[in-house]
Protein backbone atom coordinates (compact mmCIF):
# COMPACT_ATOMS: atom_id res chain seq x y z
CA UNK A 1 0.00 0.00 0.00
CA UNK A 2 1.32 4.15 -0.61
CA UNK A 3 0.45 6.10 1.68
CA UNK A 4 -0.25 9.92 0.54
CA UNK A 5 0.38 12.46 3.50
CA UNK A 6 -1.26 15.82 2.17
CA UNK A 7 -1.03 19.14 3.94
CA UNK A 8 -1.50 22.59 2.85
CA UNK A 9 0.27 25.85 2.24
CA UNK A 10 -1.19 29.29 2.19
CA UNK A 11 -5.12 30.60 3.54
CA UNK A 12 -8.15 30.19 0.80
CA UNK A 13 -9.86 33.16 2.09
CA UNK A 14 -6.59 35.65 2.63
CA UNK A 15 -6.96 38.55 -0.07
CA UNK A 16 -3.26 39.05 0.56
CA UNK A 17 -2.17 35.97 -0.60
CA UNK A 18 -2.15 35.33 -4.30
CA UNK A 19 -1.54 30.93 -4.29
CA UNK A 20 -3.10 28.16 -2.26
CA UNK A 21 -1.04 24.91 -2.44
CA UNK A 22 -1.93 21.31 -1.84
CA UNK A 23 0.57 18.85 -1.56
CA UNK A 24 1.89 15.67 -0.15
CA UNK A 25 4.48 12.62 -0.15
CA UNK A 26 3.61 9.17 -1.30
CA UNK A 27 5.33 6.78 0.75
CA UNK A 28 5.38 3.18 0.39
CA UNK A 29 4.50 1.51 3.93
CA UNK A 30 7.35 -0.40 4.48
CA UNK A 31 9.26 2.74 4.46
CA UNK A 32 7.06 4.65 7.05
CA UNK A 33 9.11 3.75 9.76
CA UNK A 34 12.31 4.64 8.53
CA UNK A 35 11.80 7.83 7.06
CA UNK A 36 10.42 8.73 10.31
CA UNK A 37 13.31 7.32 12.05
CA UNK A 38 15.24 9.69 10.05
CA UNK A 39 13.83 12.65 11.13
CA UNK A 40 13.53 11.89 14.28
CA UNK A 41 17.68 11.82 14.33
CA UNK A 42 17.15 15.27 12.01
CA UNK A 43 16.00 16.93 15.64
CA UNK A 44 17.50 15.15 17.84
CA UNK A 45 21.24 16.05 16.43
CA UNK A 46 20.06 19.64 15.44
CA UNK A 47 18.06 20.66 18.74
CA UNK A 48 18.11 17.95 21.13
CA UNK A 49 14.81 18.75 22.70
CA UNK A 50 14.11 16.42 25.95
CA UNK A 51 10.88 15.49 24.77
CA UNK A 52 11.43 14.28 21.12
CA UNK A 53 7.51 15.31 20.44
CA UNK A 54 7.46 18.29 21.85
CA UNK A 55 9.44 19.55 18.36
CA UNK A 56 6.97 19.70 15.70
CA UNK A 57 8.55 19.99 12.26
CA UNK A 58 5.99 22.97 11.18
CA UNK A 59 7.64 24.80 8.36
CA UNK A 60 5.93 28.25 9.06
CA UNK A 61 7.03 28.42 12.42
CA UNK A 62 10.15 26.85 12.05
CA UNK A 63 11.41 29.23 9.55
CA UNK A 64 9.92 32.71 11.52
CA UNK A 65 10.68 31.50 14.85
CA UNK A 66 7.84 31.63 16.86
CA UNK A 67 6.74 29.37 19.58
CA UNK A 68 9.22 26.58 20.99
CA UNK A 69 11.33 27.39 17.63
CA UNK A 70 12.53 31.33 19.18
CA UNK A 71 15.14 29.93 21.56
CA UNK A 72 16.71 27.97 18.29
CA UNK A 73 18.95 30.23 15.93
CA UNK A 74 17.28 31.00 12.15
CA UNK A 75 20.23 29.33 10.66
CA UNK A 76 19.39 26.44 12.49
CA UNK A 77 16.25 26.37 11.77
CA UNK A 78 15.95 27.05 8.05
CA UNK A 79 18.87 24.33 7.65
CA UNK A 80 16.76 21.85 9.89
CA UNK A 81 14.03 22.40 6.81
CA UNK A 82 16.37 21.54 3.81
CA UNK A 83 17.87 18.44 5.94
CA UNK A 84 14.35 17.24 6.76
CA UNK A 85 13.43 17.59 2.99
CA UNK A 86 16.26 15.80 1.72
CA UNK A 87 17.01 12.96 4.15
CA UNK A 88 12.98 12.26 3.53
CA UNK A 89 12.51 12.68 -0.17
CA UNK A 90 15.22 13.52 -2.23
CA UNK A 91 17.39 10.88 -0.88
CA UNK A 92 14.49 8.27 -0.94
CA UNK A 93 14.00 5.69 -3.36
CA UNK A 94 11.91 6.69 -5.95
CA UNK A 95 9.75 3.59 -5.96
CA UNK A 96 8.91 4.49 -2.52
CA UNK A 97 8.74 8.14 -2.27
CA UNK A 98 7.22 10.35 -4.63
CA UNK A 99 5.62 13.91 -4.33
CA UNK A 100 2.43 15.22 -5.85
CA UNK A 101 0.98 18.40 -5.66
CA UNK A 102 -1.70 21.19 -6.97
CA UNK A 103 -0.49 25.03 -7.35
CA UNK A 104 -3.83 27.34 -7.71
CA UNK A 105 -3.42 31.04 -8.30
CA UNK A 106 -6.82 32.02 -6.75
CA UNK A 107 -7.75 35.18 -8.90
CA UNK A 108 -8.03 32.55 -11.78
CA UNK A 109 -10.59 30.23 -10.05
CA UNK A 110 -13.86 31.35 -9.43
CA UNK A 111 -14.18 28.05 -7.47
CA UNK A 112 -12.64 26.62 -4.39
CA UNK A 113 -9.38 26.90 -4.50
CA UNK A 114 -8.73 23.86 -1.51
CA UNK A 115 -12.09 21.39 -3.34
CA UNK A 116 -9.96 22.25 -6.86
CA UNK A 117 -6.80 21.46 -5.50
CA UNK A 118 -8.08 18.09 -3.63
CA UNK A 119 -9.81 17.06 -7.00
CA UNK A 120 -6.33 17.68 -9.11
CA UNK A 121 -4.72 15.94 -6.59
CA UNK A 122 -7.06 12.81 -5.74
CA UNK A 123 -7.36 12.05 -9.14
CA UNK A 124 -3.46 12.57 -9.83
CA UNK A 125 -2.64 9.62 -7.07
CA UNK A 126 -5.01 7.61 -8.05
CA UNK A 127 -3.46 7.62 -11.95
CA UNK A 128 -0.10 6.75 -10.57
CA UNK A 129 -1.82 3.85 -8.93
CA UNK A 130 -3.14 2.76 -12.02
CA UNK A 131 0.10 2.93 -13.80
CA UNK A 132 1.29 0.35 -10.78
CA UNK A 133 -1.49 -1.66 -11.17
CA UNK A 134 -0.76 -1.68 -15.10
CA UNK A 135 2.70 -2.37 -14.61
CA UNK A 136 2.04 -5.62 -12.63
CA UNK A 137 2.47 -4.59 -9.27
CA UNK A 138 -1.17 -3.89 -7.90
CA UNK A 139 -1.38 -1.71 -5.09
CA UNK A 140 -3.96 0.17 -2.85
CA UNK A 141 -3.42 3.57 -1.60
CA UNK A 142 -4.83 6.14 0.95
CA UNK A 143 -4.70 10.16 1.55
CA UNK A 144 -3.95 10.92 5.02
CA UNK A 145 -4.31 14.63 5.81
CA UNK A 146 -3.58 16.94 8.74
CA UNK A 147 -6.58 17.94 10.74
CA UNK A 148 -7.22 21.82 9.20
CA UNK A 149 -10.39 24.01 8.46
CA UNK A 150 -10.57 22.07 5.25
CA UNK A 151 -11.35 18.88 6.45
CA UNK A 152 -15.29 19.53 6.10
CA UNK A 153 -15.11 20.15 2.40
CA UNK A 154 -12.66 17.08 1.70
CA UNK A 155 -15.08 14.39 3.20
CA UNK A 156 -17.80 15.35 1.38
CA UNK A 157 -15.65 15.53 -1.94
CA UNK A 158 -14.56 12.02 -1.15
CA UNK A 159 -17.80 10.35 -0.62
CA UNK A 160 -19.19 12.14 -3.72
CA UNK A 161 -16.26 10.75 -5.76
CA UNK A 162 -16.50 7.05 -4.23
CA UNK A 163 -20.09 7.02 -5.12
CA UNK A 164 -20.67 9.08 -7.67
CA UNK A 165 -17.25 9.78 -9.36
CA UNK A 166 -15.25 12.99 -9.92
CA UNK A 167 -15.12 15.54 -13.08
CA UNK A 168 -12.48 13.12 -15.33
CA UNK A 169 -14.61 9.72 -14.01
CA UNK A 170 -14.05 7.23 -11.35
CA UNK A 171 -11.14 6.76 -8.96
CA UNK A 172 -10.96 2.62 -8.32
CA UNK A 173 -7.45 1.99 -6.38
CA UNK A 174 -8.22 3.83 -2.92
CA UNK A 175 -8.92 1.38 -0.12
CA UNK A 176 -10.54 3.85 1.60
CA UNK A 177 -11.75 7.95 1.76
CA UNK A 178 -9.09 10.33 2.89
CA UNK A 179 -8.39 9.92 6.60
CA UNK A 180 -7.42 12.84 9.13
CA UNK A 181 -4.74 12.74 12.19
CA UNK A 182 -2.68 15.42 14.43
CA UNK A 183 0.41 16.19 12.43
CA UNK A 184 1.77 15.96 16.11
CA UNK A 185 1.58 12.85 15.96
CA UNK A 186 2.90 12.37 12.63
CA UNK A 187 6.52 12.79 11.33
CA UNK A 188 5.52 12.12 7.77
CA UNK A 189 2.53 14.60 7.97
CA UNK A 190 4.96 16.92 9.08
CA UNK A 191 6.86 16.17 6.31
CA UNK A 192 4.15 16.95 4.15
CA UNK A 193 3.82 20.46 5.60
CA UNK A 194 7.23 21.41 4.80
CA UNK A 195 6.34 19.88 0.75
CA UNK A 196 3.93 22.42 0.74
CA UNK A 197 5.52 25.17 2.19
CA UNK A 198 8.22 24.91 -0.26
CA UNK A 199 6.23 24.65 -3.27
CA UNK A 200 4.13 27.83 -1.72
CA UNK A 201 7.34 29.73 -0.95
CA UNK A 202 8.65 29.27 -4.56
CA UNK A 203 5.23 30.64 -6.32
CA UNK A 204 4.38 33.00 -3.97
CA UNK A 205 7.43 34.50 -2.82
CA UNK A 206 9.86 34.04 -5.80
CA UNK A 207 11.96 31.83 -2.94
CA UNK A 208 13.25 28.59 -3.97
CA UNK A 209 15.85 27.51 -1.41
CA UNK A 210 13.54 24.67 -0.04
CA UNK A 211 11.93 23.89 -3.48
CA UNK A 212 15.20 23.09 -5.37
CA UNK A 213 16.01 20.17 -3.21
CA UNK A 214 12.83 18.56 -4.25
CA UNK A 215 12.39 19.93 -7.65
CA UNK A 216 13.26 16.29 -8.89
CA UNK A 217 11.47 14.29 -6.67
CA UNK A 218 7.64 14.62 -8.28
CA UNK A 219 5.58 11.50 -10.18
CA UNK A 220 6.51 11.06 -13.63
CA UNK A 221 4.30 10.28 -15.82
CA UNK A 222 5.64 9.44 -19.85
CA UNK A 223 7.30 12.50 -20.82
CA UNK A 224 6.33 14.39 -17.87
CA UNK A 225 9.01 15.68 -15.45
CA UNK A 226 6.60 16.27 -12.55
CA UNK A 227 3.62 15.31 -11.43
CA UNK A 228 2.00 18.77 -9.53
CA UNK A 229 -0.69 19.66 -11.75
CA UNK A 230 0.00 23.11 -11.96
CA UNK A 231 -3.10 24.28 -14.83
CA UNK A 232 -1.27 26.80 -16.85
CA UNK A 233 1.43 27.81 -18.99
CA UNK A 234 4.30 29.21 -18.24
CA UNK A 235 7.13 30.81 -19.87
CA UNK A 236 10.08 29.11 -18.09
CA UNK A 237 10.94 25.43 -16.63
CA UNK A 238 10.13 21.83 -17.64
CA UNK A 239 7.15 20.67 -19.17
CA UNK A 240 4.67 18.58 -16.97
CA UNK A 241 2.28 16.47 -18.07
CA UNK A 242 -0.92 15.10 -15.59
CA UNK A 243 -3.11 12.66 -16.90
CA UNK A 244 -6.00 13.53 -18.06
CA UNK A 245 -4.69 17.31 -17.88
CA UNK A 246 -3.09 19.47 -21.06
CA UNK A 247 0.29 20.21 -21.12
CA UNK A 248 2.11 22.35 -18.75
CA UNK A 249 5.28 24.02 -17.37
CA UNK A 250 6.90 25.10 -14.20
CA UNK A 251 8.95 28.34 -14.50
CA UNK A 252 7.94 31.65 -13.19
CA UNK A 253 5.23 32.04 -10.78
CA UNK A 254 4.42 35.59 -12.69
CA UNK A 255 3.03 33.28 -15.43
CA UNK A 256 0.75 31.04 -14.00
CA UNK A 257 -2.69 30.73 -14.81
CA UNK A 258 -5.35 28.52 -13.31
CA UNK A 259 -7.24 27.55 -16.43
CA UNK A 260 -9.81 24.46 -15.16
CA UNK A 261 -11.00 22.13 -18.01
CA UNK A 262 -9.94 24.67 -20.67
CA UNK A 263 -9.70 23.53 -24.23
CA UNK A 264 -5.98 24.49 -25.56
CA UNK A 265 -4.99 24.99 -28.86
CA UNK A 266 -2.87 21.46 -28.74
CA UNK A 267 -6.51 19.72 -27.57
CA UNK A 268 -7.71 21.77 -30.38
CA UNK A 269 -4.85 20.70 -32.90
CA UNK A 270 -5.83 16.77 -31.21
CA UNK A 271 -9.60 16.91 -31.53
CA UNK A 272 -8.97 18.14 -35.98
CA UNK A 273 -6.86 15.24 -36.11
CA UNK A 274 -9.54 12.81 -34.67
CA UNK A 275 -11.98 14.42 -36.89
CA UNK A 276 -9.89 14.40 -39.75
CA UNK A 277 -8.71 10.33 -39.24
CA UNK A 278 -12.75 9.80 -39.22
CA UNK A 279 -13.66 11.36 -42.02
CA UNK A 280 -11.02 9.69 -44.07
CA UNK A 281 -11.69 6.43 -42.76
CA UNK A 282 -15.31 6.91 -43.75
CA UNK A 283 -14.45 8.09 -47.12
CA UNK A 284 -12.11 4.88 -47.32
CA UNK A 285 -15.24 2.62 -46.33
CA UNK A 286 -17.37 4.01 -49.25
Amino acid sequence: MHLLYVDESGTVSDPNQHYFVLAGVSVFERSCHWIESALNEIVRKCFDPQDMLSLELHASPMRSGKNEWRKFKREERENAIVEALSVGVAQQNRHNVRLFGAVIRKSDLPADPAETAFTQLYNRFDQFLRRLHLSGNTQRGIMIFDKTSIEPRIQTLAREFKTSGHPWGHNRNYAEVPLFLDSKASRLIQLADLIAFAIFRHFEHRDSKYFDVIRHCFDEDGASCMACTFSSAMPDGPTIRATGYPRFRIGYPKACRMVVRKRTPRNNIRAGLKRLAKNSSHMTAR
